[in-house]
This record gives C-alpha cells, sequence and structure tokens, in this order.
C-alpha cells in the first residue's frame, strides 16, 4: 500500500488510474471497530468535498462515518460488502475497499499523510 495516501480520519486512498482513485478504511480503524456487521456505501454519482461524510462502517461495537480523502465523483461502489461486510476486517486496503472517485482535484492528495507519516501518527495514538 506504499502508493496510498492517508487521513487522520484512518481512511486510505490510492489513485489508481485517469484520475481515479479507490477509497477504504485503513487496518488500524477496523481493529477498533472490531467486527463489521454493516456497511452504507454511497450513491454511484454522488459527489463529496474532501473530508465530507461518504459512507458508514457498523461494527459489533460502534459505528463510524467513513470520510471522502479527496473531493471527487462516486464512480463505483465495493457492493460485495454489502453481503460480506467483514472483508472490511479480513482485508480492509484489499477486498475491504469501499469506493471509487473521480477525483476533481488531485492536488489534495497532497494534503494526506504517505505511508510512514501515517503509522507513526498511529503510534502516538497508541
Amino acid at each position: 500500500m506504499s502508493t496510498a495516501k492517508f487521513s487522520r480520519d484512518h481512511q486510505w486512498i490510492r489513485l489508481d488510474t485517469h484520475g481515479i482513485a479507490t477509497v477504504g478504511i485503513t487496518d488500524y480503524a477496523q481493529q477498533q471497530l472490531g467486527d463489521v456487521v454493516y456497511v452504507d456505501l454511497p450513491m454511484i454519482g454522488a459527489v463529496f468535498d474532501q473530508h465530507a461524510d461518504a459512507a458508514v462502517v457498523e461494527s459489533v461495537k460502534s459505528a463510524g462515518e467513513v470520510k471522502a480523502p479527496a473531493s471527487g465523483e462516486v464512480v463505483d461502489v465495493n457492493s460485495a460488502l454489502l453481503e460480506e461486510p467483514q472483508k472490511v476486517n479480513a482485508d480492509p486496503t484489499g477486498e475491504g475497499w469501499f469506493f471509487k472517485l473521480r477525483l476533481s482535484n488531485v492536488e489534495e492528495l497532497s494534503s494526506l499523510l504517505d505511508e510512514a507519516a501515517y503509522n507513526e501518527f498511529v503510534e502516538g495514538l497508541t
């Protein structure tokens, strides 16, 4: 995941191709949530500003918002999570991705943390 960027809200975003980026929650976030039991994904075509609430993830312990780490339009969602929300726990940075954005401002990614900085941030939380 070294090509990913991370928010202080524990989302990751990876620029895939042609301005499309995949978004999910970090391993740290899924560990804090515990067993994920429900995911509410955004609608395709929805437009979000950077850091806006875009999806919901619920676990046996709590519920939380998944924020858009960058501004853009939702072009795809991981509908497999609706039937198998536990994919978020099993593979948060792979099969447990939430949605894909067509970025409206790729430069916003520069305001996010790289993997080393994010890991250092998380270490400060424990």
